[in-house]
């Protein structure tokens, strides 16, 4: 019986070759850059610069006293400044201490604050603290972090921006844009609100520590916004390396 003829195997395919790395192109949006931290000398470039604009950097929120300032940045959280003022000025002319609005209610508070987004929960935690701050503070806004922060409504960042504005001290409130914009800059870059917040307390120079928490938050408001930064009015984008950055 004849042998059987073997098959010849098939040939190896060869696996294509990688295209060559395609090189960097004038004009093409640059990469994001790494996580570091920009170097002391440029942090204070841009706070200098930042100060220079503005020297004297104000809160946007309208209050009368320490309560009503507390009042007003509970109010604020997902709300825009400009919404929480039109509520209050209503508000805050017939109630602006913790018994005068315990004797407004709930419901009446709801009724000034109705334009405001999470207005019932909010009225809730308007009266809840007013009541707490009678009951253990004597009617008066405490003032430290720890016991703003057992108040009903009352957070990290909300605490932060009643320590700063209403008795001076070096806090930093972390916002979305403050958030956004520190990332952004490299000033002290985190996945959270309090990893930047931390960040930031060690790398900014004591001399702009009272107002940076309002110089990042006004230019992250107005001029480097989230979806179409202004940088040709940014005072210090020749300083700045994101990969946001349209000029």
């Amino acid at each position: 019986m004849p042998a059987k003829k073997s098959t010849p195997a098939a040939p190896k395919r060869r696996s294509p070759k990688a295209p060559a790395a395609v090189p960097a192109v004038l004009g093409k949006r640059p990469a994001k850059p790494g996580k570091k931290p920009v170097s002391a000398a440029i942090i204070h470039k841009i706070f200098e610069r930042l100060r220079e604009a503005n020297p004297e950097p104000k809160g946007e929120l309208d209050y009368v006293n320490v309560y009503t300032l507390l009042v007003a940045v509970v109010l604020s959280a997902q709300a825009t400044d400009v919404g929480v003022n039109r509520a209050t000025r209503g508000l805050f002319a017939v109630a602006d201490t913790p018994q005068k609005m315990l004797a407004l209610g709930e419901e009446k508070v709801r009724d000034y604050i109705k334009t405001i987004g999470l207005y019932r929960n909010k009225a809730k935690n308007v009266i809840a603290l007013s009541q707490q701050l009678i009951d253990q503070y004597g009617g008066e806004v405490p003032r430290t972090r720890e016991a703003l922060e057992t108040l009903p409504g009352v957070g990290r960042k909300t605490a932060n921006v009643v320590l700063n504005i209403a008795w001076g001290e070096e806090t930093i409130a972390v916002d979305t844009h403050l958030f956004r914009l520190s990332n952004r800059l490299r000033l002290a870059p985190g996945k959270t609100p309090l990893e930047v917040e931390l960040g930031l307390e060690k790398v900014v120079p004591k001399e702009f520590r009272r107002h940076a928490h309002h110089w990042l938050i006004l230019h992250g408001r107005y001029i480097c916004k989230a979806i179409r930064p202004e940088c040709e009015k940014c005072v210090v984008a020749d300083l700045c390396t994101s990969g946001d950055k349209r000029i």
